[in-house]
């Protein structure tokens, strides 16, 4: 699993961890539906956050709302799953980024996909996905060619970028294509008013998302001779971390001007945690449950609401835990193989063999799945990363927690929600 917005189910609280959980299971029931099985890899935190927004603008909450059958990942449970133009929405996204992502670290020869009959079932895949996100966006209404187009035009921005430069025009093309999707769901919610608003915030999330990749892959981006933009630009880092926060409360103040129908979810992801996403990848964060102090810089700090305990997707354990589907992030970062999404606890040794690329880690993890070691095992090798994992840990080795207020369902800043 990748992302940048990967809640402690401390913070989240009872309801919301539920309500985040039923719209990550129904992302990934969403893509198995529309797609096949093997889709369901593209499966992330950010692609979730369509969904909900999409939900928190309708009124009949329960309406978009159904429920799964026993899934592995779910410790063989059934639960309450978000279904709907929400889910299939994030689904056409995910799919048509995941495919350019995945051209993109053919293009780099990436791992295993550095040899030529691998790059080539790798194309075979990514274009099935465009096809098939296209296929879906257009079902719903939705030019998945806004994405494309910001896609291509990525390598064009990069190339013009140097020393001295500026780092914003950079992430353009990511801002372009989140604008459109956030904007999207104003009106498969019924909400056109909410377009605008809602444009701003993926605008500046877009942003954000690509900025904090950026400074997570810095060291290992530099150490491969890999192209970086906050390296090529010459950007301190200081002002790459006052662009991210300035992201991050831009999108704040968008939320405010859209009309929510219940906006709690939304607000707890988007408000609360994508400042929190900016300090781990700073290595400015800390658990308040006892978990290791900051992290240097490129080295982000790992963090699975779903990472321990028995396999209940609304408490200690359950859905995509430890070792879940990665995907497709780019040049390795964040929504790369070996990305910081989901770990699990970290053992003494772990570290010492290389991470697995794209397909093998997806090999391993099907046969992590197929044997069910991922949710009964008490200790297995991550799938993509090759660290060792263990089932039964507790919340501070395993959750990104920065929060004071451990145990409580209310929100813990002075906004109210």
């Amino acid at each position: 699993m990748f992302g940048i917005i990967r809640p402690c189910r401390h913070r989240l609280g009872t309801e919301m961890l539920r309500a985040w959980a039923a719209h990550l299971c129904g992302l990934c029931l969403a893509l198995r539906t529309d797609h096949g099985q093997f889709a369901r890899v593209v499966t992330n935190y950010d692609g979730l956050v369509l969904s909900a927004l999409t939900e928190a603008q309708t009124a009949d909450v329960r309406g978009g709302r159904r429920t799964a059958g026993p899934c592995p990942l779910r410790g063989m449970r059934t639960a309450s799953v978000a279904h709907g133009e929400g889910a299939r929405l994030a689904a056409s996204v995910s799919l048509v980024l995941a495919s350019a992502k995945t051209r993109d670290h053919v293009a780099d020869g990436d791992g295993l996909l550095a040899r030529r009959p691998v790059a080539a079932a790798a194309r075979r895949v990514a274009t099935g996905w465009e096809r098939a996100g296209a296929r879906t966006g257009a079902s719903l209404g939705f030019d998945t060619a806004l994405l494309v187009d910001a896609v291509d035009r990525q390598p064009l921005v990069e190339a013009a970028a140097g020393p001295g430069g500026d780092l914003l025009a950079v992430t353009e093309p990511a801002e372009t294509a989140t604008a459109a999707a956030f904007a999207h769901t104003a009106v498969l919610a019924g909400r056109p008013h909410n377009s605008v608003p809602l444009a701003e915030a993926g605008r500046l999330f877009g942003r954000l998302a690509h900025l904090l990749d950026a400074v997570e892959d810095r060291a290992a981006d530099e150490a491969a001779g890999a192209w970086n933009p906050v390296t090529v630009t010459a950007t301190p880092l200081p002002e790459v971390r006052r662009l991210c926060d300035d992201a991050a409360h831009g999108v704040r103040l968008a939320l405010r001007d859209v009309d929510f129908a219940d906006g709690r979810l939304v607000h707890r992801l988007l408000a609360h945690e994508l400042p929190r996403a900016v300090d781990r990848a700073f290595g400015t964060t800390t658990c308040s449950h006892g978990a290791p102090g900051p992290v240097p810089l490129g080295k982000p700090v790992p963090g699975n609401p779903y990472a321990s305990g028995g396999g209940d997707p609304h408490g200690a354990g359950g859905p995509f835990g430890p070792g879940g589907p990665s995907g497709t992030g780019g040049r390795g970062g964040s929504g790369g193989p070996g990305g910081p999404g989901g770990p699990g606890a970290h053992l003494p040794g772990d570290g010492q063999r290389p991470p697995r690329g794209l397909l093998a880690g997806c090999g391993a993890f099907l046969g992590l799945l197929c044997t069910c070691r991922i949710c009964c095992a008490q200790e297995y090798e991550g799938p993509w990363s090759r660290k060792r994992r263990k089932r039964r840990e507790r919340c501070s080795r395993n959750w990104d927690c920065a929060c004071d207020c451990c145990g409580c369902d209310g929100c813990c800043c002075d906004c109210g929600a």
